[in-house]
């Protein structure tokens, strides 16, 4: 999509490990069961015992949105060069915004640096802790093996 800096931190838009190092906070689940969307901060907030704390007595994935570093190769949606999540993302998702949401991450995601603003107007609509989730949310959050 386009270049990236060597030493700038591509981040997951989508993690669901709150506790790994370098975790951001970058919004927040609002919505109803039936169509949850994520509000985004203006500032990304790291991740810490307190805030996470907050989310009690759910998970903290049922209401923060959370980012990290892209684990590349070690992460099952990625085939070595893209991240599959976001492709069948764009593919598979409606467009959830009429205009491109203001994002903190933006700049560093790996969505955005990918898939561009497609990524950008389906995104509000991702849930990492969704226990109402479609069958296409399901199928589409489910790694695939490289080839299919």
């Amino acid at each position: 999509m386009k270049s990236h800096d060597a030493n700038q931190v591509t981040l997951c838009p989508s993690s669901n490990r709150p506790e790994l190092p370098n975790s951001i906070v970058f919004g927040i689940i609002g919505g109803t069961v039936e169509n949850p969307r994520v509000t985004y901060l203006k500032k990304p907030q790291p991740v810490t015992d307190e805030l996470m704390a907050l989310a009690a007595p759910v998970t903290p994935a049922e209401v923060f949105r959370t980012a990290t570093t892209c684990a590349t190769n070690k992460c099952l949606h990625f085939d070595g060069s893209n991240c599959r999540l976001a492709q069948r993302v764009v593919e598979q998702f409606p467009i959830v915004e009429e205009k491109l949401p203001s994002c903190a991450i933006r700049k560093d995601c790996r969505w955005f640096q990918q898939e561009g603003k497609a990524a950008c107007m389906r995104c509000p609509q991702i849930i990492t802790d969704n226990y109402n989730a479609s069958e296409l949310i399901r199928q589409v959050s489910m790694p695939t093996t490289i080839g299919e």
